[in-house]
């Protein structure tokens, strides 16, 4: 069973964090295998996310779509569950989480605001403190994600440090943690970090494959063919594949972002093209330059602007359990549109890389095949962005 006792899938994972964290994360380590067996505490988070984030979501087949891919195309809708994306299954986890440990303060970092939003929601439904770390960049293009946060009464402290994205804003993150450990949760949005992060995220994620499970076999008496989702640092993917890692047949294809191109450097595709690091705490595929340092990294989907993934992913490629392939910028924003004029609904630019994976897998697809993309989140937080990207072109 993945992680062994120390935290590795393989030869990634870990725990590689300064002294001054290693107690704090060795506790949560502690309280997490606690209560990780218990009915009590597993009871609790499904109740808040069956009459607060609105579980199960749907899984929803998508007529016409199907019709133009020449297979049965079902969508998982993580964009339906409150705050409008996947991000509400691993805040509420961790909060609770939390509050067993005595926190009073939770603090977080985000790349899109969606992850911000869920920890500000989940922040305030239990009346926590909550400071949110989010890069310059990422405050200008999610800037209505930045309101919703306030309005639910946090703090978005914007980071101007080096690139100005999701990197940077883990950063300092990272530092207010160091600083304020007593007191402080630090709540990490993605399947990324020491361990037992990683575990941590994918537990609270699985519920997304653990539903498609249950639905596909109501819908279809079978198991799909195939299942897609993003990567960014990977946590709506790992919670979909996770549940499937044991049945063979099942193929997992995960979908990051090639931003203007892998030729160009300005990318995200750690998977595709990053080498073994260590990256915020823990050892992974990660985007470097010819020194060692951590390269760049670029896509118009603010959630997917990290120079590093999940370290299960790393695993999963590999031991070839999943396929890794990449989508540009302009692919991702065709799929942006094709999905909102197909079915009706406006996927996040970061679902949208899955959907035009989704187009591209057409001739490789058998006309028996199910296919299962996760909508991780909703796309008003992107029409802007859109909008802009289309005017400089």
């Amino acid at each position: 069973m993945l992680p062994n006792s120390k935290g590795y899938y393989g030869l990634f994972g870990g725990m590689f964090m300064p002294e001054t964290l290693v107690a704090s994360v060795a506790a949560l380590g502690v309280e997490y295998h606690k209560l990780k067996p218990g009915r009590r505490f597993w009871d609790e988070v499904r109740e808040y996310n069956k009459t607060y984030a609105g579980r199960a979501t749907p899984l929803y087949h998508a007529k016409r779509l199907s019709a133009l891919v020449g297979v049965k195309v079902y969508l998982k809708r993580e964009d339906l569950a409150h705050t409008g994306s996947h991000k509400i299954n691993n805040t509420l986890g961790q909060i609770l989480l939390a509050r067993k440990l005595g926190k009073k303060r939770i603090i977080a970092e985000t790349g899109a605001g969606q992850h911000g939003v869920a920890t500000a929601t989940a922040a305030a439904l239990f009346g926590l403190e909550c400071v949110v770390y989010m890069g310059s960049t990422d405050v200008v293009r999610q800037s209505v994600n930045v309101e919703r946060m306030k309005i639910l009464g946090t703090e978005v402290r914007a980071v101007i440090s080096g690139t100005q994205t999701l990197k940077d804003a883990i950063n300092e993150a990272l530092r207010d943690w160091v600083t304020n450990v007593r007191s402080t949760y630090y709540l990490i949005g993605s399947a990324i970090g020491p361990h037992p992060y990683p575990l941590i995220v994918r537990d609270f994620q699985s519920v997304i494959g653990n539903e498609v499970k249950s639905q596909i076999q109501d819908a279809e008496g079978r198991l799909p063919d195939y299942l897609l989702a993003c990567v960014g640092g990977g946590s709506n993917s790992i919670g979909l594949f996770s549940p499937f890692y044991n049945d063979r047949k099942v193929k997992m294809v995960g979908v990051e972002a090639a931003g203007k191109g892998l030729h160009t450097g300005m990318h995200s595709a750690s998977l595709t093209q990053g080498k073994a690091g260590v990256l915020h705490g823990t050892k992974t595929l990660i985007l470097q330059d010819k020194d060692g340092q951590i390269a760049p990294a670029h896509s118009i989907a603010a959630g997917l602007d990290y120079p590093g993934v999940g370290p299960e992913h790393a695993f999963y490629k590999a031991s070839g359990r999943a396929e890794y392939v990449s989508i540009t910028d302009d692919e991702a924003v065709e799929a942006f549109k094709l999905l909102s004029r197909m079915e009706g609904i406006i996927p996040a630019l970061e679902s949208s890389h899955a959907v035009a994976q989704l187009m591209k897998m057409k001739k490789r697809f058998k006309p028996k095949d199910i296919v299962v993309v996760c909508v991780s989140g909703r796309g008003d937080k992107d029409i802007e962005v859109v909008m802009n990207y289309k005017a400089r072109k």
